[in-house]
């Protein structure tokens, strides 16, 4: 029995999704865990870092106190009493640094919340490439059920909306769009913050230019630490802890953040070499993770100083750039700066669920093209067989119509894929069709957007060998695939991709997988590899494909299922 369904048929059965996040019909919620890491190969609850913390705050007092009133300390102090003798800063806080300084707190504010929001649809954390099941270092979700299929949507948690954006499960998409989009607005930021600090003789605060940083370093550490604290001179200079640490924010953990996010995307690790190998896209999740505990950790240290050690003067440099104990205009300014911080915070949730459609077409405007320029890297690595992970996570809903349940009982012998649109010759081909044609392998890393990896080998059609056969007009810009499945809100499952990454020599109809037929929980009969794209693009259980002009008139006109759906992106290369 042959099932030829015409493409208008296909397009009918396309439902639009809706503009805004319908929590009626959006996944249930399931709470995260308390988060637990991994220590001698066991889960410990994070609450024991507070009690950890406090005895060692204590006893670095118990032993600082006695330790600064020795002689030995008190030579050193007068050697060195916490401030590099070097240059002197001698203008101040400009209103440049104090706007960008405030720019950088309101951006990282919300870089944090949805990077946090992003972690929670995959609340694992590795330093092996494969995410097998309980080899997690770190996690805020339960064990993985071995006893059932275990999708990594499944997998997903909720979060307090106060701290994520918008706090809903399973909201990456739009996480992602407030992360990028914020992201690129910090770091032309930190650009502007570059060019204006060298420019002008505010590095010398910053830029350590003397040995001598290290040994008051020293000092200052033992001075907060026995609570006497040390004379600051921060309108002039910083102190030595205060350089390092803000030289390491600076300029180390701040671009560090900046690459292991860029090596989390397909089309950058991708094309990377032997340097995707060590840094893979699960070790950069983890870098990227301490990087977000360096910079709360930073950030708390330096609200509570900066209140602890003169709030008033301190608030009047930073917010009013005046070198005064007595004024209150920067506290006022301060006040003000930290209520619109605070709305914006409030109102970032509620405006995310309402108008999730508006969030996704401004973060395309942000940064889409530099998810487009970033195709345009041509992927490359490939890995061995001893690479290939010993369990691949699966998502989507397997079909359940009669039709496939048919083709699925024979083997799929009576399975047909049907090309056509605006190809000069439509054609239908059957399995053995596909099996006959020319046989391409590769072992490939898998990257899906919820944030886990896994390497497969796959075997299959080159794309650009069914180009060659059906030849597409002049006018098809795109190609749409239609699945056999469901999406997840009903109506078919279909995405479209541009035409050129239908001929990049990796782009690959997938009949096998690790060198046996592949399962259907990964696909079958056939599924796309698309090796500079994420994971929720390469579509599964394939039905149909057609060349298009235009596909906005398709679903809601942005793509793809998820990308009409789940608000994700069509062209998804990060």
């Amino acid at each position: 029995m042959k099932f030829r369904p015409s493409f208008q048929v296909l397009r009918s059965r396309i439902r639009k999704g809706s503009d805004y996040l319908n929590l009626d019909v959006w996944i249930p919620p399931l709470w995260a865990q308390i988060p637990r890491v991994r220590v001698g190969g066991r889960l410990v609850n994070v609450l024991w870092i507070l009690p950890v913390v406090f005895v060692i705050l204590v006893l670095g007092i118990t032993i600082s106190r006695p330790f600064y009133e020795t002689s030995w300390f008190q030579a050193f102090l007068a050697q060195y009493p916490g401030i590099p003798d070097q240059a002197e800063v001698h203008t101040g806080f400009p209103l440049w640094l104090r706007v960008l300084h405030y720019l950088n707190l309101f951006f990282m504010a919300f870089i944090i919340r949805s990077g946090i929001q992003i972690l929670a649809d995959h609340p694992r954390l590795y330093w092996n490439r494969d995410c097998t099941p309980d080899t997690d270092w770190f996690r805020f979700q339960r064990p993985v059920p071995m006893d059932r299929v275990w999708t990594s949507k499944d997998d997903s948690v909720t979060i307090p909306k106060w701290l994520g954006i918008p706090g809903i499960r399973h909201t990456v998409g739009l996480a992602r769009w407030w992360h990028f989009s914020i992201n690129l607005l910090w770091v032309l930021t930190g650009v502007a913050f570059y060019v204006l600090l060298f420019a002008t003789d505010q590095w010398q605060r910053l830029v350590p230019t003397s040995w001598e940083v290290f040994p008051n370093a020293f000092s200052v550490v033992v001075q907060y630490w026995s609570l006497h604290f040390p004379h600051e001179e921060t309108w002039t200079r910083y102190n030595g802890l205060q350089q390092l640490t803000y030289f390491f924010t600076v300029f180390i953990v701040a671009p560090l953040q900046i690459l292991t996010g860029l090596l989390q995307g397909p089309a950058i690790a991708n094309k990377l070499g032997w340097l995707g190998r060590p840094v893979n896209r699960q070790r950069a999740r983890s870098l990227h993770f301490f990087g977000l505990l360096w910079f709360l950790f930073f950030i708390l240290v330096h609200v509570t100083l900066v209140f602890i050690t003169g709030a008033r003067e301190n608030l009047n440099g930073m917010f009013a750039g005046l070198n005064s104990d007595t004024s209150w205009m920067g506290v006022w300014i301060f006040c003000v700066a930290m209520a619109v911080l605070i709305g914006a915070w409030y109102f970032a949730t509620p405006f995310t669920i309402k108008h999730a459609r508006l969030v996704q077409n401004v973060g395309k405007w942000v940064v889409g093209p530099l998810k487009h320029g970033a195709e345009l890297w041509n992927p490359i690595v490939q890995y061995s067989e001893a690479d290939i992970s010993p369990r691949h996570w699966v998502n989507g809903r397997e079909p359940d119509s009669d039709e496939y349940q048919t083709l699925r009982e024979n083997d799929f012998e009576d399975y047909e894929l049907s090309v056509g649109g605006l190809v000069e010759n439509p054609r239908v081909f059957s399995y053995a069709d596909l099996k006959a044609m020319p046989k391409q392998e590769q072992i490939t890393e898998h990257f899906c957007i919820q944030g886990w990896s896994g390497v497969a080998k796959w075997g299959g059609v080159p794309m650009r060998h069914i180009l060659d056969i059906v030849k597409p007009t002049p006018q098809a810009r795109y190609a749409v695939f239609y699945s056999f499945a469901e999406g997840a809100a009903g109506g078919i499952y279909y995405d479209v991709h541009n035409l050129r990454n239908m001929t990049h020599e990796l782009t690959l109809l997938a009949y096998e997988m690790n060198g046996k037929p592949l399962p259907i929980l990964h696909g079958a009969p056939l599924r796309l590899r698309v090796e500079n794209e994420l994971g929720f693009k390469l579509v599964k259980w394939i039905r149909a494909i057609e060349f298009v002009s235009e596909y906005r008139d398709l679903g809601s006109g942005q793509g793809g299922y998820n990308e009409d759906h789940e608000f994700y992106g069509n062209r998804m290369s990060i």
